[in-house]
């Protein structure tokens, strides 16, 4: 059975209960005992494990884990200390640093942002070695769908950040008028220069979370 270790286990018990999510745990087993899958299974729900569905201010979706060896553990966009850092977030440190003067650090962890209440998800969580989206349309879509549901339905407000176009599909489910949706084009070079850039998306979540009485996230990642 898989647990979160936090509120997200009652949360979306039926979500897992789902027969969508049933049929993607066998799709899961076939595809990670076949052949080399990312993340690591132990690390797929780390988004969910290291951010509380309570401790929830701000939401970076994206769109499948990085598919690159010793990359993916499980946080959108995140690298472990000693892995090089991928483009997509080289982007997105230059956007940080142009919107709020952020330098760049050394490394690509962000579990610093996790750890203040930043949801890192994707809208698919896994990805076969080399093969970005070979995981999308299996399963993964119904149950990312439930936890942005579950997190609107929250009264207390949030931001969304939406980049690119798998995670901009999911913004019909954020209805609630008391939370903030920011869209943009996904930061990877194929793209970031057609809106990411220049979206200010970080000043914009803290002036919205400080507007609503709540602390703003420190958004340096420190060396």
């Amino acid at each position: 059975m898989i647990s979160f270790g936090n509120r997200w286990d009652e949360i979306l018990q039926d979500a897992m209960r789902a027969p969508s999510f049933v049929h993607l745990q066998t799709f899961l087993d076939e595809e990670y005992a076949q052949g080399t899958v990312f993340p690591p299974r132990e690390d797929l729900f780390n988004a969910l494990r290291y951010t509380d569905y309570d401790d929830v201010k701000a939401v970076i979706l994206g769109q499948d884990p990085y598919h690159g060896e010793g990359q993916a553990h499980g946080l959108a966009f995140s690298v472990r200390r000693g892995v090089p850092t991928p483009p997509s977030l080289q982007n997105i440190y230059k956007e940080l640093q142009t919107d709020l003067g952020c330098a760049i650090p050394s490394h690509g962890e962000l579990t610093e942002w996790a750890r203040q209440g930043v949801l890192l998800l994707n809208t698919v969580l896994t990805v076969r070695s080399g093969q970005p989206n070979s995981h999308k349309g299996k399963g993964w879509e119904p149950f990312t769908d439930s936890v942005i549901r579950a997190l609107d339905a929250r009264e207390k407000p949030m931001v969304f950040l939406l980049w690119g176009g798998n995670a901009r599909a999911k913004l019909p489910l954020i209805q609630e008028m008391n939370h903030l949706a920011l869209a943009a084009p996904h930061p990877s070079p194929l793209s970031a220069y057609q809106g990411f850039f220049g979206c200010r998306h970080f000043s914009k979540a803290n002036a919205f979370l400080e507007q609503n009485g709540i602390p703003p996230i420190d958004w340096q990642i420190h060396d």
